[in-house]
């Protein structure tokens, strides 16, 4: 088959990114072609799959992605492809990655009439409709079976439509048989001393994912000698500052996007994901099969997963920070190996691995009816 992904921007640290590439890779090997139209590509390139960028245009975010759909649109027309997979909502799609949360449910039920008639707000419940509206043949791969109901109750979505995917984890986030020495080495390399407590927050789009929240639990975990490693690519200017206003500027470092993450989850002994917004959050599992406990926010649509494996705390909603604090001291109560020795046994026993896969299987079912 030949495929088109559609992907507004790809940058190398994304979580929908990568789930993308993964798709299209396994799609590769199963000896389809793949043609990925965006408007950026930063990062490596996969030699094997194509890459078309289309130019952006417009002075405002909705303008360049209602410019984006309609040039794309026009090089459709003219190209023939057995199915068009969109990673973001756009009018056309054979099949669309589900990995944002409902935005008519945003705008109708979180906020209130001016907001929704913003031309950001306009043009993105227009998208919404295109790929989830009764008169759309749009079929979704779901990352998150919570939000179904949203988009049924919104556009009368038919449930046949929806295609649930396991999470996909990459097994290179399980912790090796040298965990010890990947721990040691990492942990010097960043200047960290075995009596520190390396609190980690994983991802970009610090603001959705608490990053603020973790950041003012600092004060009150001065007795463990802590210190946040912040991994991820967004904008830290504000995040600085409140910690400056705390007085725990020397107890966090931005570290950026980074391509060691596997070693930097050795180097740490917590997961903090204390989200506002998650539809599913791969980084908890990751760093669970890493052999770190997690604390996380139950919007998070894997917190499950923590809870059921007894791999850190939930948090409820709302939000508590002496709880978050409580919880945090918690976990740190018990070593390393006691996290390593749970986290083997999730990794082993755990069906996290296989999202790629059953997504080209939906495909390719697609593509023959």
């Amino acid at each position: 088959m030949k495929l088109a992904f559609v992907l507004y921007r790809y940058f190398a640290f994304g979580g929908l990114q990568r789930n993308m590439l993964a798709i299209a890779r396994e799609a590769q090997r199963r000896g389809h072609r793949v043609v990925v139209y965006c408007t950026d590509w930063e990062g490596e390139r996969d030699q094997n799959i194509e890459v078309v960028q289309i130019a952006r245009r417009g002075w405002s975010n909705a303008a360049r992605m209602t410019h984006f759909s309609r040039d794309l649109s026009k090089i459709l027309a003219d190209e023939s492809f057995d199915l068009v997979v969109g990673f973001n909502k756009w009018p056309g799609l054979d099949i669309y990655y589900a990995a944002d949360s409902c935005f008519a449910h945003k705008a109708f039920r979180e906020r209130g009439f001016w907001y929704r008639l913003a031309p950001r707000s306009r043009a993105y419940l227009a998208f919404e409709a295109a790929v989830f509206g009764p008169e759309s043949n749009t079929h979704i791969l779901e990352v998150s079976v919570a939000e179904r109901q949203r988009f049924i109750d919104f556009y009368d979505t038919s449930a046949e439509r929806f295609h649930t995917l396991p999470p996909g984890i990459s097994r290179d986030r399980a912790a090796p048989n040298n965990w010890q020495e990947v721990r040691e080495t990492k942990r010097a390399e960043l200047g960290l001393g075995e009596d520190q407590k390396v609190l980690l927050a994983l991802g970009s789009g610090f603001r959705t994912k608490g990053l603020d929240r973790s950041i003012a639990v600092l004060p009150a975990l001065a007795a463990l000698n802590a210190r946040l490693l912040v991994v991820g690519d967004d904008k830290s200017t504000a995040f600085e500052k409140q910690a400056e206003q705390l007085g725990v500027r020397d107890k966090v470092v931005f570290l950026g996007g980074r391509a060691d993450v596997p070693d930097i989850l050795q180097a740490g002994d917590i997961l903090l994901h204390p989200a506002y917004k998650e539809n599913t959050g791969n980084v908890l599992l990751e760093a669970m099969i890493a052999g770190l406990p997690v604390i996380t926010s139950d919007v998070c649509g894997y917190a499950h997963y923590v809870r059921d494996a007894a791999m850190g705390e939930v948090l409820s909603e709302p939000f508590d920070g002496q709880a978050y604090a409580g919880a945090i001291h918690k976990a740190l109560s018990h070593d390393a190996f006691h996290w390593h020795k749970k986290g083997v046994h999730f990794a082993e026993t755990s069906d996290i691995y296989h999202r790629p896969q059953v997504a080209v299987d939906v495909i390719e079912r697609r593509a023959n009816r």
